[in-house]
């Protein structure tokens, strides 16, 4: 019966705990600049170098640099490849007619406007 207990307890506890220590070392040995991570302190930041010798890691985070110990690392985003400018000069001429479309509302609902105006100043 304590042999049961002693293996339920280490398939239930010590296994998963065995698991995600692994899951953590390949995390921050797959670590490289330019990746974001989060802190455990919950702050987010982009790597600019990390120490092997020292165990520590410099974050970029908005332009000021913070230095951490690599324990401090509670999650890694991999670093998504840049996207080309070409798509976002697109985004931006579509918005453009948008914004002319509006505007050409507005010309054609101004002169409507003035036209009651004009004839009551007749009168």
């Amino acid at each position: 019966m304590m042999v049961i207990l002693l293996a339920l307890m280490y398939f239930m506890m010590i296994r998963p705990q065995r698991k995600q220590q692994d899951q953590k070392k390949q995390m921050m040995s797959a670590m490289k600049p330019g990746d974001s991570v989060v802190t455990i302190g919950g702050l987010h930041g982009v790597i600019n170098r990390i120490d092997e010798a020292k165990q520590t890691i410099e974050l970029d985070i908005e332009g000021v640099y913070l230095t951490f110990d690599l324990r401090a690392i509670g999650r890694v985003d991999k670093q998504e490849p840049v996207a080309p400018e070409a798509p976002k000069a697109a985004e931006t001429t579509s918005e453009a007619p948008a914004t002319d479309e509006k505007a050409d509302a507005d010309a054609t609902e101004a002169p409507a406007a003035e036209a009651p105006t004009e004839d009551k100043k007749e009168d």
